[in-house]
């Protein structure tokens, strides 16, 4: 039986949750049944690193979404690869709309991880464009499966609410020393940007270092905006935390760093379902998180980790210093959310469920009629 062809698609291969789930579905689809390959429109990034061998690369390096060169290349490789599935990440659904447009007129999937969702800060009628008469969405969080619905009129039967996972390479050793002593550091894996809310942790850290003075707060993560990255460090320096904050920027070893950290935190304002708590709970690493997006679902509604609300350094100061007050605590909840992610966001029943995506938008089972038909349509023509 003959492969079906997947090209995925990302704007780029800087560390993010986006991109991570991108390059791990790739790697995962199943290779008796699917040929895959994986397309950066823009630029590549430390995660090329860790595409598998198996799965085809695809580099355009387009210098904007309409770059006429980029479409034709693309265009051209879905036709002589003969690529029946486009599935966009993020951003990468405007460039991958213009390409779908083209013969052989590939089906289009667009993966949604946006994690700003709660500033409702998206231009609808563009997404409107489009999403329009597409073969489906992909949600990583009930919000987005809901706006999808709600806001671009998109029919339920083609949108899917599909949690993030990860894979971690255990094998991997620290690739430098870390600050801090054992039993109280504290690791915030999370991008520096605006909704990730480092500055709630920062006035939480100046709160916690008054009882737990040896606490240390490791932040990693990658950046877009130079001068806000600069803010956040500034502020480091400002509050008085150079002595139990450090910044370690963006690193290849974040099992290591998680395997040798003691609690792993989260302050963010809004989330999608953010990959680095499901990388704290492999690791077997308590976690804190604001109670945003899909936190809650994720530590179990606070089952299997503590729960604080948005914007309260008081209550994730306390959260932090109680996991910090109790070694039995911590191992008790680093062990439920390790048993909770496995069960709840294993790999092989995620790469399942996007595989059933794939086989409903190709054979039309679950699509409205007018798009089936445009569809069936275009395909014959």
């Amino acid at each position: 039986m003959p492969r079906t062809a997947v090209m995925h698609m990302v704007d780029t291969l800087r560390i993010g949750g986006a991109e991570r789930v991108a390059v791990n579905l790739a790697n995962l689809l199943p290779q008796n049944q699917y040929e895959a390959y994986l397309c950066t429109t823009r630029e590549e990034g430390d995660l090329a690193a860790f595409v598998a061998p198996h799965v085809k690369r695809v580099s355009l390096y387009r210098k904007s979404t309409l770059d006429p060169a980029a479409v034709a290349k693309m265009v051209r490789i879905v036709r002589e690869k003969n690529i029946k599935i486009l599935h966009a990440h993020a951003s990468a659904l405007f460039f991958a709309r213009l390409v779908s447009f083209f013969p052989p007129f590939p089906t289009l999937i667009w993966h949604d991880h946006y994690g700003r969702y709660a500033f409702n800060d998206r231009p609808v009628w563009l997404y409107k464009m489009a999403t329009r008469k597409m073969g489906g969405v992909v949600a990583v969080n009930r919000p987005l499966e809901d706006w999808s619905k709600q806001a671009l009129g998109i029919p339920a039967n083609r949108v899917w609410y599909i949690p993030n996972f990860v894979q971690l390479d255990n094998s991997q050793e620290l690739s430098a020393p870390l600050p801090g002593t054992p039993g109280a550091r504290i690791v915030c894996v999370a991008n520096i940007r605006p909704q990730k809310d480092h500055l709630n942790l920062l006035r939480a850290m100046q709160l916690l270092k008054v009882d737990f003075p040896s606490a240390h707060v490791l932040l990693i993560g990658s950046y877009s905006d130079k001068a806000f990255c600069d803010s956040v460090q500034e502020h480091i320096v400002s509050m008085g935390l150079s002595d139990c904050v450090t910044y370690l920027g963006s690193r290849h070893d974040i099992p290591a760093v998680l395997r040798n950290s003691d609690i792993g935190v989260l302050s963010s304002a809004s989330e999608g379902l953010p990959l680095a708590l499901l990388e704290y709970g492999v690791s077997s690493l308590p976690a804190v998180a604001t109670a945003v997006g899909q936190c809650p679902e994720v530590l179990n509604n606070g089952a299997a980790g503590l729960l604080v609300p948005p914007s309260d350094p008081e209550a994730l100061a306390k959260a932090l210093k109680d996991l910090l007050s109790s070694r039995s605590d911590r191992l008790r909840l680093g062990t439920k959310l390790k048993n909770h992610v496995e069960s709840q966001y294993g790999a092989a029943g995620i790469i399942e469920r996007i595989c059933e995506v794939y086989r409903t938008v190709l054979n039309g089972d679950r699509l409205d009629g007018d798009f089936a038909d445009e569809r069936v349509a275009r395909s014959t023509s």
